[in-house]
């Protein structure tokens, strides 16, 4: 059997994508048809780089995905919980967990922010879906925009618990002045994967109205990031 186009026998303790046949390995799939092309599977063995003895990366990059039920559970799960799967150690866990992180950057970056107009709920949700909504704890973003809903930039105010979060007018607003806004959406998530609001979100929201009518800067949306779903306040006329 020709070992160069049908892969050739691991040897030592350590299997790696050069194990595979040529034409499934995923490092040489990306480069002949685009990243774009390749399962969420083969990325992550590309992240992980080897497999183990008795298991190759992509059967382990397989079983993450199994494990996490899908690439943002991956996301989600902390590096000990990673390294909870047969043949990913704290380097591989660590490996990962930068991957993911610069992707997380880049959805952030200033040069992606400034083209976002939200003038939806939808473009909210689509923006911040990706950051908070598999979060362990509440997270709550204030996102400042100028008078045609154009994104100026986005912050962090507060981290609560598993499920409440505390936002003051003052940690809200502030930052909205320093940026010049012209209105602001806030935004958390609700880790139970359930977007209906609570009563404190309620209470909280009609709160921010009334300081933004004070200081001249709307409360324009209060969005509420669920696993799949989202609420919006304004789509239910409660602003």
């Amino acid at each position: 059997m020709d070992s160069k186009s049908h892969g050739r026998k691991p040897s030592g303790d350590s299997f790696t994508v050069h194990d595979l046949p040529p034409r499934e390995r995923p490092r040489e799939r990306l480069v002949r048809v685009g990243a774009g092309a390749l399962s969420s599977e083969e990325v992550l063995a590309i992240i992980i780089s080897r497999g183990t003895k008795g298991r190759s990366v992509l059967d382990i990059a397989r079983c993450l995905v199994s494990r996490f039920k899908s690439v943002a559970g991956v996301a989600a799960a902390s590096i000990e919980e990673l390294q909870t799967i047969k043949g990913i150690g704290r380097a591989k866990a660590c490996q990962i967990k930068a991957a993911i992180e610069l992707a997380r950057r880049m959805e952030e970056s200033p040069e992606t922010e400034e083209r976002i107009e939200l003038s939806s709920a939808e473009a909210v949700a689509k923006l911040m879906r990706p950051l908070i909504a598999n979060k362990r704890k509440e997270n709550f973003y204030v996102l400042n925009v100028d008078s045609r809903n154009r994104l100026i930039n986005k912050e962090q105010v507060s981290v609560g618990s598993l499920d409440s979060t505390i936002a003051h007018p003052r940690e809200v607003f502030g930052p909205a002045i320093r940026a010049g806004a012209a209105g602001i959406i806030v935004v958390h998530n609700h880790p139970s994967g359930d977007p209906q609001p609570s009563d404190d979100d309620i209470r909280l929201t009609r709160r921010l109205a009334e300081a933004g009518k004070i200081v001249g800067i709307p409360l324009l949306d209060h969005i509420v990031i669920g696993k799949q779903r989202f609420y919006s306040f304004r789509s239910r006329c409660l602003l």
